[in-house]
């Protein structure tokens, strides 16, 4: 028992000393807090720092040398304090923010109509060559720096204007090298096309042409029809042309009964030609029919060699557009038309995405068009009607369809 006291006791003078060390710093603490004149402050993580105005947080105190007052922040300041990977992050955000604020880095294209490219029509504008020679196919054209000795594809996507998700789907998922062509009865074709436009797309009109089995199929209202007089279908292009401006060319919106009739559609090439549009065709009719009115008209004409979706499965499209790579490898350039089913949208842009490293080009319609019906140089200066010397308009491709 003896030693068991000896053991404990030894213990209790350093323990005492322990306790009255603490409670001399407590009260220094104490002391020191009443001579600041308040409590001491605390950090908390709940603290609301986000909730600072940018001002406050500017005029926060810096301690200097005594009497030098607060040292607000500087904006020579040069020294940064940064987490590693923040201020590239941040970097880039602001980078972005600016890039959105200033807008598109591509040009936007020039609105429609430009001036000496239209005269007054029933509704609206309608397209002539300018007093220099100038065709609007080619003032409305998109740019395009793609070179003529490499495999060619151009995609025509019709039906736009009618539904206002398939033609905002197309104008925003398709490339800007898709054309877009419209139906002449959209509410707000204009915008419809300003904004095609100012996404990259050039764009087409839709003329309705008389199907086989009309009136049971009807186009709708101003349809080119075989039996109308020629002064008829004139009036009735004359009102369709003029719903819009900006494009670069037509397209038929059905048509075949029309697309075997030689006199007819050779006037109907005549007039698009005096304007200088060009004339896109998905070979709706007899080819053989539609090449020989395009060149007793002189026309700007080409025929499309596929009809991607006449088959609106993906796996048909798919097969469609390979079809396609294979005639521009033969021939330079393939040329295809189809309407703006959701699955015809999606599968054209996925399988645009992968046409270059596959070594072809993705190009507008007009691209196409310059390869296969070229303008003549001096019809450029030439006065407007004058459409320069004669040109072999026969589609390349022969009967495809």
């Amino acid at each position: 028992m003896a030693r068991l006291q000896s053991d404990r006791f030894p213990l209790k003078a350093p323990l005492i000393a322990g306790l009255g060390v603490a409670a001399a710093l407590i009260a220094g603490v104490a002391a020191l807090t009443w001579l600041a004149g308040g409590p001491a402050p605390t950090v908390s993580a709940s603290a609301d720092i986000n909730g600072q105005p940018a001002a406050v947080l500017a005029s926060a105190e810096i301690a200097g040398e005594p009497g030098d007052g607060p040292v607000p922040f500087s904006d020579a300041q040069t020294e940064e304090v940064s987490l590693p990977g923040v201020r590239d992050t941040a970097d880039a955000l602001s980078t972005q923010e600016s890039a959105r604020a200033s807008g598109p880095a591509e040009p936007i294209a020039p609105p429609a109509p430009l001036e000496g490219f239209y005269e007054n029509g029933p509704g609206g504008p309608l397209p002539i060559i300018n007093a220099s020679g100038v065709r609007p196919d080619q003032a409305y054209a998109m740019d395009f720096d793609g070179a003529a000795d490499v495999p060619t594809v151009s995609i025509i996507v019709g039906g736009l204007g009618l539904s206002e998700s398939l033609t905002t789907r197309a104008i925003e998922a398709l490339p800007a090298e898709v054309t877009l062509s419209f139906a002449p009865y959209a509410d707000d074709l204009q915008t419809w096309i300003n904004r095609a436009r100012a996404d990259g797309h050039e764009v087409l009109l839709e003329l309705p042409m008389e199907p086989f089995d009309y009136p049971n199929n009807d186009p709708g209202p101003h349809t080119l029809l075989v039996d109308a007089s020629a002064t008829e279908n004139s009036r009735r292009l004359t009102w369709l042309l003029s719903r819009t401006a900006g494009y670069v060319g037509v397209a038929n919106y059905l048509g075949a009964r029309l697309g075997a009739a030689e006199g007819p559609l050779t006037e109907i090439f005549t007039a698009l030609e005096d304007r200088g549009l060009s004339i896109f065709h998905d070979g709706a009719g007899r080819r053989a029919i539609l090449s020989q009115a395009g060149r007793q008209a002189d026309a700007r004409m080409t025929i499309a060699d596929r009809v991607v979706d006449s088959d609106p499965t993906p796996r048909a499209i798919d097969g469609r557009l390979l079809e396609l790579e294979a005639l521009a490898l033969q021939n330079g350039t393939a040329l295809g038309s189809g309407f703006a089913y959701p699955a015809t949208v999606d599968t054209v842009a996925a399988w645009a995405d992968g046409l270059e490293g596959r070594g072809y080009q993705l190009a507008p319609a007009s691209f196409v068009m310059g390869i296969r019906n070229p303008v003549e140089a001096d019809s450029q200066a030439s006065s407007q009607g004058d459409h320069g010397g004669e040109t072999d308009h026969a589609d390349p491709h022969g009967d495809t369809h």
